[in-house]
């Protein structure tokens, strides 16, 4: 309930203090168009990339316990199709991610992580005509098990996102983690608290690189980097052939304090524009 009731007061707060703090930088007669970027996605669409990949460690020797399949589901519905008060449109997100040990003689699924949550989201322009989502989320994220296989914690999270030429894409993302430290001793310390992405058009419709950094608690310990490259094979069609590579901690929750190397290919569908975070 206290999570509940903080989540309302950042809301009206960052409402109040729009007007006032980011008036210099912003362009208040473009905010119609703004608006018409998420509204000309269907009200239900792609929220982070859905992708099947498989792959191999790279930091160990490869067996067949150790590659696997990696897929992501990951979709959002827009409740509104006109904004709230301060300019803010409402979602529903969902994002399930699992591990699949397809090469292990019983075929088991070690980990399926789930990611639930909602988010309020500003579209503006910057200065320049750069197109710029401020989001502000309440997430949850569990691996669905109980006892000491439980791995489970929420997040009040504030995003920029912007489109700050034609070819590259930057965020910033920042929370505050809401962690039950009993079941998950030193969780925060790897999921710690903020991200930063970057997207890259090598050739616009065709070759895209993604790099996605999160830093853990303490000056150089945990954390992640996960990179992408992208090919477009078919201009008209929304899928990718992709390579991944992930190195660091947390890439699922029931394994967070172990470190990861792993090099992986398969396909990709990303979201039709810039994502909403």
């Amino acid at each position: 309930m206290r999570s509940k009731h903080l989540f309302i007061f950042i809301i009206l707060l960052s409402i109040k203090v729009n007007s006032q703090i980011l008036e210099p930088i912003l362009e208040p007669s473009k905010n119609f168009r703004a608006a018409d970027s998420l509204l000309k996605e269907p009200s239900f669409s792609v929220h982070r990339d859905n992708y099947f990949l498989t792959g191999i460690p790279v930091n160990t020797h490869v067996t067949s316990d150790n590659a696997d399949v990696k897929y992501q589901v990951s979709f959002k519905l827009r409740l509104n199709s006109k904004p709230l008060w301060g300019g803010f449109f409402p979602y529903l997100m969902y994002t399930q991610k699992a591990f699949w040990d397809i090469y292990a003689n019983s075929k088991p699924f070690s980990e399926i992580n789930f990611n639930p949550g909602v988010a309020l989201v500003r579209p503006f322009y910057l200065k320049g005509g750069r197109l710029t989502y401020g989001a502000i989320s309440m997430e949850h994220e569990s691996n669905g098990r109980d006892s000491i296989y439980s791995r489970t914690w929420n997040m009040l999270a504030f995003s920029l996102k912007s489109q700050i030429s034609p070819r590259w894409v930057v965020g910033l993302r920042g929370w505050i983690p809401l962690v039950d430290k009993e079941d998950n001793p030193g969780l925060t310390k790897y999921v710690g608290y903020g991200e930063a992405s970057a997207t890259y058009q090598i050739q616009p419709g065709r070759w895209s690189a993604d790099i996605l950094f999160r830093k853990g608690s303490g000056l150089i310990n945990y954390g992640s980097l996960q990179t992408q490259l992208n090919w477009r094979p078919y201009r008209n069609e929304n899928y990718y052939l992709t390579l991944q590579w992930f190195v660091g901690y947390t890439e699922n929750l029931i394994y967070y304090q172990e470190h990861r190397s792993m090099l992986r290919i398969g396909f990709t569908i990303k979201p039709e524009n810039m994502g909403i975070f």
